[in-house]
């Protein structure tokens, strides 16, 4: 099989990992080893999650975090912020504060030797503007997370890609989610509820109204008028909350692009094929997008199934992210579905 001619890299949010890390059966060093098995080389890190002390960042970690890099062959790619406006109980940060909020955090992408921070979708492109001089001084870029039920004809993304128009800055760019690809609602969501007590014809009404692109917005008064209790509710917003898109809308903004979240949530076999899919998420018409696009970045893993099948069932992330791997790599003209 000849592999398509890309740049296209594969990584992994330490996120994914999140079950493992908060539970304590794996560290900080076990995440970027089993990364580097899969072959995620490139990492994303969220240091509020994973620096101890955060911010401050100790040179004892920076050392650490250099020897782990060396040991597993990988790289350090991206950081994700947080813009924590309500910090303060009786006011909103202001826009000083957000821009030094920002700047710090790219400072700490430096410390770790990232070169791209996510941007937090409630950033306000005014903070990203003031920012980016100093991000680029600092060759970093600063990406807005395009992160469901945004997309790119929304008012708020508008606001940023007006910004990064008008600008050109260089250190200014879009980090798309791929929860914004969501064709079929998540299985492993839907049969939660289930569990939780739905009630299973509203789940089923539920899932169909999303599936079939309807009008999900309608589903909790629908859930209302046939009685439907909390999850039901729940669930009802939940559908709101996921979105489908044409993937190749991202072309437009293909020059923006610079980092990938490769959100999932249930990695299964195609049953005709016996290949590895994503359940909700059609990754085979969502990759080539990003191969006629030019993207020479990364596909960092993110999974976040975990949380949906916790009550359950155990949570082994790393077979999860060793399995959208295997896609990737079938995708990306790697392997052959043999292969894989």
């Amino acid at each position: 099989m000849s592999a398509p001619a890309h740049q296209i890299k594969r990584g992994v949010s330490l996120y994914s990992f999140q079950e493992e890390y908060f539970l304590r059966t794996m560290s900080v060093e076990d995440c970027i080893r089993v990364a580097g098995e899969i072959g995620a080389t490139g990492i994303e890190l969220i240091p509020e999650q994973m620096i101890p002390g955060f911010p401050h960042v100790s040179d004892e970690f920076l050392a650490d975090w250099s020897a782990w890099m060396e040991k597993y062959g990988t790289t350090p790619v991206a950081t994700d912020l947080f813009l924590d406006t309500k910090l303060h109980p009786d006011r909103w940060l202001s826009q000083e504060e957000q821009v030094a909020s920002v700047c710090r955090d790219v400072d700490i992408a430096v410390r770790l030797g990232a070169t791209v921070v996510r941007a937090i979708i409630n950033t306000p492109p005014e903070v990203m503007e003031e920012a980016a001089p100093y991000a680029e001084e600092q060759g970093v870029r600063l990406l807005l997370e395009v992160h469901a039920p945004f997309h790119y004809g929304h008012p708020w993304i508008l606001e940023h890609l007006e910004v990064m128009y008008r600008t050109g800055s260089p250190a200014l760019g879009l980090m798309p989610d791929m929860g914004t690809y969501v064709e079929r609602f998540p299985r492993v969501v839907s049969e939660r509820a289930l569990r939780d007590g739905a009630k299973p014809e509203l789940v089923d009404y539920i899932v169909k109204t999303y599936d079939d692109h309807g009008d999900t917005h309608a589903l909790t008064d629908v859930v209302n008028y046939r009685g439907g209790g909390p999850v039901d509710f729940g669930l009802a917003r939940q559908a709101t909350h996921y979105i489908w898109s044409e993937p190749k809308a991202m072309l437009e903004h293909m020059p923006l692009i610079g980092h990938v979240q490769a959100k999932f949530y249930e990695m299964t076999l195609d049953e005709a094929t016996g290949a590895e899919v994503e359940y909700s998420i059609p990754y085979d018409r969502i990759v080539p997008v990003f191969v006629e696009g030019g993207f020479d970045g990364y596909l960092s893993s993110e999974y976040e199934g975990n949380r949906h099948i916790q009550d359950a069932f155990p949570v082994d992330s790393v077979e999860q992210v060793r399995r959208q791997h295997a896609m990737f790599a079938r995708l990306l003209g790697e392997t052959t579905g043999e292969d894989a």
